[in-house]
């Protein structure tokens, strides 16, 4: 979180937290922030984590009858009823459920005559004579006025009965979720070396394409399949994160294809190499911690074997940032099972860089 209070701000584990705590009072929460930062997947996580069933409702695109439901004539009482949406969650499906997370996305989006509909819902956890079932959280999220998307200002009385954060693009946060996600090497290697280029949104900007956590992910969908060529890549590249970004990307990957393969170095073929291009050397770790994964979830019966030539490799070639870089990738985010006694090189590798590496996994 940021220090000054005026503008404090949160990364994605920081939001996650305080929805966790939120959700424990039954307190709902309003997450604000700009395009493509990653909020509805937070709410996806946390389903995930909280073994929770997720209801996202685009809640711009409501009418105000559809969260209080449409009314109807009972003619066995002479009444006027009211048949609550389908959507939202009935005691028969949280009965199905330990947890329902009710995700009001685009809410300041909505026209106001929704929001003013969503009021009683928000805070008494009813509408009408529909009841959120116990186990229901809620939760909701919009973009800011100043992010030029389609918003309506929030009524000050709807605005009251929620808790507010404001998120912010936090890289160690996306560089966990992106290895963890397998997003291509080439994108976690490239934004690594240049971490500024994870997000330049800029609401005053009139270009149609910037780099966002979401856009990012555009381009590692873009680039699993090698079945176009570099004039239309980088065309679509350009369409995701803007044009001065994918030239200097596709400039990156122009040098990292020239690094070794990761499988030669962890089989020992490959013990050097020729080019110290920084941006790709970074993209060339990532591979080899992806490698060393997947090696460890197929239970090679070279494993000791890979772990060593990685470690030998990364001593001998890579400068103390990257070597640190590699071995938190493998220690602290994939939790590989390293044992130092299989280790051939680990001796020398621990004494030359061990207090490094203690410090930046304490972090």
């Amino acid at each position: 979180m940021a220090s000054d209070l005026a503008t404090r701000t949160v990364g994605p584990q920081g939001a996650k937290k305080s929805l966790r705590k939120a959700f424990k009072n039954k307190r709902p929460i309003f997450l604000w922030g700009p395009p493509g930062i990653g909020k509805s997947d937070i709410i996806k996580q946390l389903g995930t984590e909280l073994d929770a069933h997720v209801i996202d409702v685009r809640l711009s695109l409501w009418e105000p009858t559809d969260i209080k439901g449409i009314p109807y004539f009972d003619s066995n009482d002479n009444t006027m009823r009211w048949a609550p949406p389908s959507e939202l969650p009935t005691q028969e499906m949280a009965s199905k459920h330990k947890n329902i997370i009710l995700f009001l996305d685009e809410m300041n989006s909505a026209a106001p005559s929704v929001q003013a509909a969503a009021y009683q819902l928000v805070l008494n956890r009813r509408v009408g004579t529909y009841h959120l079932p116990d186990n229901v959280m809620l939760v909701a999220a919009g973009n800011r006025e100043t992010d030029k998307g389609v918003t309506f200002r929030m009524p000050a009385p709807l605005a009251n009965r929620f808790v507010h954060l404001e998120m912010t693009v936090d890289w160690d946060d996306y560089f966990d979720w992106a290895v963890d996600n397998k997003i291509h090497q080439d994108v976690v290697g490239f934004l690594t070396f240049s971490k500024k280029d994870l997000y330049d949104f800029d609401p005053k900007s009139s270009s149609r394409a910037f780099a966002t956590p979401r856009s990012w992910s555009f381009v590692s969908e873009l680039l699993t399949d090698d079945d176009c060529d570099n004039d239309t890549l980088t065309d679509l590249v350009s369409g995701s994160v803007g044009e001065g970004l994918a030239v200097k990307f596709m400039a990156h990957r122009k040098h990292a294809s020239k690094m070794p393969n990761p499988t030669d170095i962890l089989s020992g073929k490959v013990k050097k190499m020729d080019s110290k291009e920084i941006s790709a050397m970074y993209s060339l770790t990532v591979s080899l911690c992806y490698e060393l994964k997947d090696s460890c979830e197929k239970k090679a019966k070279n494993w000791n074997d890979q772990v060593n030539n990685f470690f030998q490799f990364i001593m001998d070639n890579f400068e103390t940032e990257l070597v640190i870089m590699g071995t938190k990738l493998a220690l602290s985010t994939y939790k590989l099972p390293l044992d130092p006694d299989e280790i051939k090189c680990f001796d020398d590798f621990h004494a030359k860089f061990g207090k490094y590496i203690s410090q930046a996994t304490e972090k």
